[in-house]
């Protein structure tokens, strides 16, 4: 070939090259961002019937005799009954129990709902029960919960970062490829902001969470930490501003309730088989001066754990690795409790990233489910290992006697980070790195969001 030829062909190619670059930034310029829901204005989508949704089971504080379910309906529906029966083979379910919930009104945009729990105890171990709840004169479908073993045996908990914005749009995948990977999974861990909130949204925001998850809070128990958007500002911009709970938190889950005094409604523990889970409310820490009573409250939680495993459930983390975020009031009052402890796993979310801190124990793990993306800080990529922007995760937890094996994976079912846990009796517990099949670290390549902002990534 010529020199001559060469060089037009080279030119071509950048001028194509450019031309598609060019393209791609119009398209990018000329895309909008997509509404947080998808529910157009003036449609009312998630309003509430008298058929029964937002079905989700939840832990009793011994999730081997209990567990308790919320449920909503319209209005119209008060004191419902909660159905329970040994699971069998036949369609003939037999003579079920009967449970009446307790009903609580909720006015939203999408009109008067009455949010029903029922709290079911006295259940035998490690037995799979058939349950359903009650409407208007219709009933769900028969779901099934296994209640958790008396005796330590295999576990495995799913464990969602910040699910928070677009959760139908995309926050669906995620879940799906999390229940394929992890078809054994018995409960699921939400560390907080499950909904973005404060924009006459709410119920909406919450009609997507419970539409992304599907069948998840009926196959699994949920355990939800609240986060800073579960709360919303009352008196916005004046002297009386003041941080206060949102009104559905209360009512969308059947939680224990064994909170400290000061946040009773988003703290609680439970056990489950050999490990104790433990929820405390950063938010109520950082923003209403309940740190030091939740640091006495979780040293007798956590003084009192008779199991191998011990994981400290949390919205803000203790050691941020997002630029301008210091949640000091955490590391002063609550990290000497988890160390002194020796709290196996502290599960986190807020940050909008993934990152591992290196230097355990305890293991502090921040992760991400939702669609909004922020940008690692210098200080992360120093002291946290592995660590991910732009990423959609999901992480499987699977525990076995003296083992815990930790999963962390992409959207796609990727492998992101692994590690193990192995509890060596006198030597304590030890941290064994697993690096094969993990993917190369992620990083934020565009250089703003849709909306133009360059200290985010995604929004």
């Amino acid at each position: 070939m010529s020199q001559g030829r060469m060089m037009r062909q080279c030119l071509l190619i950048v001028l194509l090259l450019g031309a598609c670059a060019g393209a791609s930034a119009q398209d990018a310029a000329a895309r909008p961002p997509e509404p947080n829901t998808r529910v157009p204005e003036g449609v009312l989508r998630y309003a509430p019937t008298g058929f029964p949704d937002r079905i989700v089971a939840s832990p009793a504080q011994d999730a081997g005799t209990g567990f308790a379910v919320a449920w909503r309906t319209d209005a119209k529906v008060e004191a419902p009954l909660l159905e329970i029966v040994v699971a069998g083979d036949s369609p003939d379910m037999g003579e079920p129990r009967r449970i009446t919930a307790a009903s609580t009104v909720l006015k939203t945009e999408n009109g008067s709902a009455h949010h029903h729990r029922a709290d079911v105890d006295g259940l035998q171990p490690d037995t799979l029960y058939a349950w359903r709840v009650q409407g208007d004169r219709t009933w769900s479908a028969w779901r099934h919960t296994r209640t958790a073993a008396a005796t330590p045996g295999p576990l495995t908990l799913l464990y969602f970062g910040d699910t928070q914005n677009k959760n139908v749009s995309l926050t669906t995948r995620v879940v799906r490829e999390a229940m394929r990977h992890a078809p054994d999974a018995r409960l699921a861990l939400y560390a907080g902001d499950l909904v973005s909130g404060g924009d006459g949204e709410d119920d909406n925001e919450w009609g997507e969470w419970f539409e992304a998850n599907e069948v998840l809070p009926t196959s699994l128990v949920v355990a939800p930490a609240p986060g800073n958007h579960e709360y919303f500002e009352e008196f916005e911009d004046t002297p009386q501003e003041r941080r206060v709970l949102g009104a559905h938190w209360p009512v969308t889950f059947a939680l224990p309730g064994n909170g400290v005094a000061q946040a009773k409604r988003t703290t609680y523990w439970f056990d489950y088989q050999d490990v104790r889970v433990v929820v405390i409310d950063g938010t109520s820490a950082l923003d209403l001066g309940t740190a030091k009573a939740q640091a006495a409250w979780l040293d007798r939680a956590l003084a009192s754990n008779p199991h191998r495993w011990s994981i400290v459930l949390t919205h803000q983390p203790f050691f941020s690795p997002r630029e301008g975020r210091d949640n000091v009031p955490l590391r002063q009052h609550l990290l000497p409790v988890i160390r002194r402890h020796k709290v196996d796993l502290v599960l986190q979310g807020h940050d909008h990233v993934y990152g591992r801190l290196k230097a355990p124990p305890p293991v502090f793990v921040v992760s991400v489910t939702g669609a909004k993306q922020y940008r690692l800080s210098d200080e992360a990529r120093k002291t946290m290992r592995p660590v991910a922007e732009d990423t959609q995760l999901f992480q499987v937890l699977r525990f076995d006697g003296p083992r815990l094996r930790y999963e962390a994976r992409t959207a796609t079912g990727r492998l992101y980070d692994a590690f193990d846990l192995v509890d060596d009796g006198e030597k304590g517990k030890q941290l064994v790195e697993r690096t094969e099949g993990r993917i190369d670290e992620r990083a934020c390549t565009r250089a703003e969001t849709l909306k133009g902002r360059a200290d985010r990534c995604w929004e």
